[in-house]
């Protein structure tokens, strides 16, 4: 889980990378904004299609095997933009970069729920759900610098080159990973190598999944890519002062899953049930975020910060719940495949945010379609959730499960 918990942070350091160079590449190229959302866009298109046949690759090859592949395919990717000279050759370098990175989320729920009792999974979760935001809170602190004293592209393969260093721990590290028995039984369960998708596709459990992924993501996604965007042009801050409001915001990001990791076996220690704890969570959270789209009348990159780091405390503490709910709800060998299918969903809306936000900052409209947007979007996941799945009942407990 430690090893996981830092590939994680390095896929987020590649993929934030260029929205952190925006200025410089802008300056370079002379991209506008809807050049730029078109960038993000193939890269949530190709995540979204890739997720199709990652989590199948990790149900079938198993979490060791598809992950390492993985970090070693996206480390080569991250590198490739520093070759690049055009829109089409970065957008290249994004597609490959996409599609290795889509293993990494069903992988991990895959391991946790593969290697952790009930009471402890959604620690497991809660720290890996962190690692996005040490890297969202590394990368701004230091590429912006780096890229100054060295060059664009120079930031481009530092981070690049961290994956081949992971991957020294990795291989050795986890031998035994693919080969352990499961924590949790999963009788009546197919062969990884079987993955039954009419099952899959006819569970109102999967639906519940995705629907969820697609509110809640598509704000995830457009803050990550749009952030530093909206502080150079709102604040007017410089390449080189980005760096501090920003790790502030994912700093809380943190901070919200790990919370999320700690109160949920609480509630399970004091008595409350598996489905109340769980969707009482996801509404706390989905809360939380209301506030957010004041940050637009912030005046100063500092109040700001901590409006936009406040709904990503929640939405990190929203979505630790949600891997949650799916290990608990869904069987074994099956899990990572169910994952994907929601990851297809989130980054398909995010996708569309992305590109949505371009077409809003290029008519002259601005951010605040988007931030209305994402101040309701946890509240309709938790209905949403609520609808399709009544009660949380963990897998193995009922018929067809």
């Amino acid at each position: 889980m430690a090893l996981l918990f830092v590939g994680t942070a390095l896929n987020y350091v590649d993929r934030q990378v260029l929205a952190l160079l925006k200025p410089t590449l802008v300056a370079t190229f002379g991209w506008d904004d809807v050049a730029f959302a078109h960038l993000g866009s193939a890269f949530q298109f190709t995540t979204a299609a890739a997720l199709l046949l990652s989590g199948w690759l990790v149900d079938r090859f198993g979490v060791r095997r598809a992950y390492g592949t993985a970090v070693a395919a996206w480390s080569l990717a991250g590198i490739a933009h520093a070759l690049a000279g055009s829109i089409a050759q970065f957008v290249g370098a994004r597609v490959a970069l996409a599609a290795a990175e889509s293993v990494n989320t069903p992988a991990a729920v895959k391991a946790a729920a593969r290697h952790l009792p009930l009471a402890e999974r959604s620690m497991g979760l809660g720290l890996i759900n962190t690692a996005p935001n040490i890297g969202a809170i590394l990368t701004p602190l230091l590429i912006p610098p780096l890229a100054v004293a060295f060059g664009w592209r120079a930031a481009f393969v530092v981070t690049g080159a961290l994956g081949f260093v992971w991957l020294l721990a990795w291989w050795p590290a986890t031998r035994w990973l693919d080969q352990d028995t499961p924590v949790v039984a999963d009788a009546g369960a197919t062969p990884d190598s079987a993955i039954p998708w009419r099952a899959v596709l006819g569970d109102r459990r999967t639906w519940a999944i995705a629907g969820a992924k697609g509110f809640t993501d598509m704000v995830w996604w457009f803050l990550l890519f749009w952030t530093p965007d909206l502080f150079a042009r709102t604040f007017g801050l410089a390449q080189g002062k980005l760096g501090a409001p920003i790790a502030l915001i994912y700093a809380m990001a943190a901070l919200g899953a790990a919370s999320s990791g700690a109160l949920f076996p609480r509630l399970l220690a004091r008595g409350v049930s598996l489905n109340r704890a769980r969707k009482g969570s996801m509404l706390a959270y989905g809360c939380l975020i209301l506030p957010v789209p004041l940050a637009l009348q912030a005046q100063s990159p500092w109040g700001a910060a901590l409006l936009i780091g406040l709904a990503l405390f929640a939405h990190q503490g929203f979505s630790t719940n949600l891997f949650g709910f799916a290990a608990d709800v869904v069987p074994v060998s099956r899990v990572a495949t169910v994952v994907a299918v929601g990851a297809v969903c989130g980054n398909l809306a995010g996708m569309g945010m992305i590109e949505l936000t371009g077409w809003s900052l290029t008519s002259g409209v601005g951010y605040w379609p988007m931030f209305a947007l994402s101040a309701s979007a946890y509240l309709l996941a938790t209905g949403w959730i609520q609808l399709l799945v009544p009660v949380i009942r963990v897998a193995g407990e009922e018929a067809g499960a």
